[in-house]
């Protein structure tokens, strides 16, 4: 064989082509390299995120202040990054994600399905290795709606 290149299918079947620095991979090869911006894997990893049932919205408090400004401005887009940071190598991504999580939802079990949903996300779409997914979640949403009933209690609780 001429070449050094694995096939991605192939990488993954061995599980030692992230683990060797001799190895090349889908994004270095012998005819050249490809380079992801880091902007490019948080907007896969918030638009993973976003997919799992269960995440009210991402972000922190300030990021979330700003995005609502954002989203007014006429023709602004949502920033699918938002709340969302990263670190990427040349072959290997690790993912930083805040998120408000919706009342009654397992955090455990919501921490885990944004982990699987974002591992697979990024390493599909751009052939990086996530070595992790940290998450915080920073508050908890209650839907309070307009439920009438609410409104007709007094201030008071004893009469």
């Amino acid at each position: 064989m001429s070449t050094q290149t694995l096939d991605k299918s192939t990488e993954a079947a061995s599980g030692t082509a992230a683990k060797s620095a001799t190895t090349t991979s889908a994004l270095v090869s012998t005819t050249g390299r490809t380079t992801i911006a880091d902007t490019v894997v948080s907007k896969i990893a918030g638009i993973a995120t976003r997919e799992v049932q269960g995440v009210h919205d991402v972000g922190g408090g300030t990021s979330r202040a700003i995005g609502a400004l954002r989203e007014r401005i006429p023709g602004a887009r949502v920033n699918q990054s938002q709340g969302v940071s990263v670190e990427v190598g040349e072959r290997q991504a690790a993912v930083d994600i805040d998120i408000v999580a919706e009342y009654g939802v397992s955090i455990a079990d919501l921490a885990s399905g944004i982990r699987r949903n974002v591992i697979t996300a990024v390493e599909r779409m751009t052939g990086l290795e996530v070595t992790e997914v940290n998450i915080v979640v920073h508050d908890v949403f209650l839907d309070e709606g307009d439920d009438e009933s609410g409104q007709e209690v007094s201030g008071t609780r004893v009469q």
